[in-house]
């Protein structure tokens, strides 16, 4: 036993004092005081500090924190001595899960109960499955702007008006939760809580220009690259990360990957991921033409419109009938033996070509030639260009292999310009080649094809011709529609806070209310759910769409410069103009790794290529994880009783921090 003494009040073990902070007793209390022993295990300490405190409550979520190493003693079989605990060390006795105050994607505030003793991958899976968002994975946390990098803004900012509290809240043991009344049963406890899951799977309507103004928007990549400068580790607990209780954090979507999107289980999901879509293009994070932000207003008023009454409950209870329906097609097409469009895709022994005249410019320096008629020719990944169809049978003007590539939309609907702009990889960098198709139709057949052949698929992958029509879908809502009837409302509606500041500086409220409310007329028989599905799709198809900056300096290179990390591929951009210089995909990647003593990643791709860079605007760990995390979601599978690999998603992102 720990603290033997001779008569003169002598040790004359091998015990010693060791010093404990209980967060119970306040911070003015003094530290209590322990006579241990090296051989006493972590959960014999915990015994002695409840029974020296004699307050009874329920101590279960209670563990020791060692300040100094900034690390929870969670393995309560382990001694003193095997931790290496000595006199010196500081402890706190400390609840695990705390409340942290999370300003969600749709900018409103909530308080929850978070793990601080678990990474930061597991806390924000707790805390998704408390909110009733399914793939936790693609979310995380980053830390709030500091008060001294914000603007200085008059009247109060949005989201803190009402704070909404779950806290309370205590979900039952099994992984599944379980509807009560359309919506998870956890939300409906009380008039709270139901209030709560409103505002979480509906859309806020009470959104301002003022509101817009207000909220920081990054002016350059350089400024989009230090929000990314921001975000936690996965790998470590909120604690080891110096987060406090009641810090206010971001909970966003990190990764651009979005898997197995389903109304039935996601309104939550959806909702935010509309929200975070919404932001991107009002701050204009990310870039839209002047006719793509058109539409996109014109789905805010929209969704807008329809969520001033909508029920979320409604919604569920309908969404699974559609399912039911849906369900029962399937089944009839199965039993007559019919066949779907991606079946025949998948079946076919020839890869699809596509040939037609279409206009080529190539821009050169110190030249003003425009676009020249040629007969092209697109089979599997390449695109061969010949002066007329006549030639085809010999050698090409040039040939384009676009795996790799950069495919960026270059459109204007009124102007009737439907152009594809192609950043193609070569030993100087990356050639340009603009194409112009003639009309709607020959544009989403080549875009489509060429989107594919940038990722390595050829016309014969079965989303193809999904992927024709979702490009087509998007150029409708594009369209105008001058003689439709204007809605009876449209005078009273706000258009200003339905676009970003540079279109509300360009247009008065009068010039917007009309074009807001011709693509409207595109849109206005669409459901809740798939306006915010509509809106999502029109986001992903942006070329800015997905792409995470961070400023990097180069081997070799004496200058500062962009890193663009997507869901598919790393981009070298130059900071001073803006301009691609170099894309290189991860499914030619062999390996990478990281050197933490000089804080630089190297990248091996196929063909010999080497890449490495150091991280100036970031941690060198984001930028890894990043890297790291896209390649771990592309495991996932629709296998539903496959769960994640949390193990693997810690060796792909962690580095030397890897549990």
């Amino acid at each position: 036993m720990a603290g033997l003494k001779t008569a003169s009040g002598d040790y004359i073990d091998a015990s010693w004092e060791l010093s404990v902070a209980v967060e119970e007793l306040g911070p003015e209390a003094e530290p209590l005081t322990l006579r241990v022993t090296g051989d006493v295990h972590i959960g014999g300490v915990m015994l002695q500090i409840v029974d020296k405190i004699k307050v009874k409550q329920n101590w279960s979520d209670h563990a020791l924190w060692w300040e100094q190493k900034k690390l929870w003693l969670l393995k309560t079989n382990w001694t003193l001595d095997k931790y290496g605990l000595q006199a010196d060390a500081r402890l706190r006795y400390t609840p695990q899960h705390k409340p942290v105050r999370l300003q969600l994607p749709n900018r409103r505030m909530i308080c929850v109960h978070a793990s601080f003793s678990e990474p930061v991958f597991r806390a924000v899976a707790g805390i998704c499955r408390v909110l009733s968002i399914r793939h936790a994975e693609e979310l995380s946390l980053l830390r709030a702007p500091e008060e001294k990098d914000k603007k200085k803004r008059k009247g109060p900012v949005l989201g803190t008006e009402d704070e909404f509290d779950l806290s309370g809240v205590v979900l039952p043991a099994s992984a599944e939760q379980q509807p009560f009344r359309g919506m998870p049963a956890h939300f409906s406890d009380s008039p709270a809580t139901e209030a709560c899951y409103r505002m979480l799977s509906v859309s806020w309507t009470g959104l301002t220009p003022e509101h817009v103004l207000k909220m920081p928007r990054p002016s350059s990549l350089v400024e989009k690259a230090q929000i990314n400068s921001r975000w936690l580790s996965s790998s470590r607990s909120l604690m080891q990360q110096d987060v406090r209780e009641n810090e206010q954090l971001w909970l966003r979507f990190k990764y651009y990957n979005f898997f197995d999107l389903e109304p039935k289980y996601d309104a939550v999901r959806i909702t935010q991921l509309y929200e975070q879509a919404r932001w991107a293009v009002l701050l204009e994070e990310t870039e839209s033409t002047e006719e793509e932000m058109m539409v996109f207003a014109a789905l805010q008023y929209h969704i807008n419109k329809l969520s001033l009454s909508a029920d979320p409950t409604e919604t569920a209870g309908e969404q699974g009938m559609d399912d039911l329906d849906s369900a029962l097609s399937n089944l009839q097409v199965k039993l007559e033996g019919g066949t779907s469009t991606s079946d025949m895709l998948e079946n076919l022994t020839t890869i699809p070509e596509l040939k037609d005249y279409l206009r080529i410019f190539r821009p050169r320096k110190l030249t003003l030639k425009g676009y020249k008629q040629h007969w092209v020719v697109f089979k599997e990944t390449t695109i061969s260009y010949y002066k007329s169809r006549e030639e085809a049978l010999g050698e090409p003007v040039q040939q384009l292999n676009l795996k790799g590539c950069e495919v960026v939309p270059d459109v204007n609907i009124s102007g009737q310009k439907f152009c594809i702009r192609l950043l193609v990889p070569s030993p100087e960098g990356m050639s340009e080649v603009y194409l112009r198709c003639e009309d709607e139709q020959q544009y989403a057949r080549w875009m489509a094809g060429c989107r594919l052949a940038a990722k390595g698929r050829t016309m014969a992958d079965s989303t193809y011709q999904s992927e024709v029509q979702n490009i087509l879908s998007f150029l409708q809502l594009q369209r105008a529609s001058p003689d439709a009837p204007v809605a009876p409302d449209a005078e009273a509606m706000g258009t200003q806070w339905l676009v970003s500041p540079r279109y509300q500086k360009k247009f008065k409220p009068k010039q917007l209310t009309p074009r807001i409310l011709e693509a409207h007329q595109n849109v206005a028989q669409l459901s809740l759910t798939e306006a915010k599905m509509r809106f999502i799709q029109a986001w992903q198809s942006l070329p800015d769409f997905g792409i995470s900056y961070f400023v990097v300096r180069f081997k070799g290179s004496r200058k500062d410069e962009i890193l663009g990390i997507a869901n598919n591929r790393l981009i070298r951009i130059d900071l001073a103009v803006g301009d691609v210089v170099k894309t290189w995909r991860y499914s030619n990647m062999r390996q990478w790794n990281v050197n933490w003593d000089i804080r630089q990643v190297a990248i091996e791709f196929d063909e010999h290529i080497n890449v490495a860079f150091s991280s100036v605007s970031a941690r060198c760990n984001i930028v890894h994880e990043y890297i790291g995390g896209y390649i771990f979601l592309s495991t996932r599978s629709n296998d539903k009783g496959r769960g994640l690999d949390e193990e693997l998603f810690y060796k792909l992102t962690g580095g030397h921090e890897a549990l």
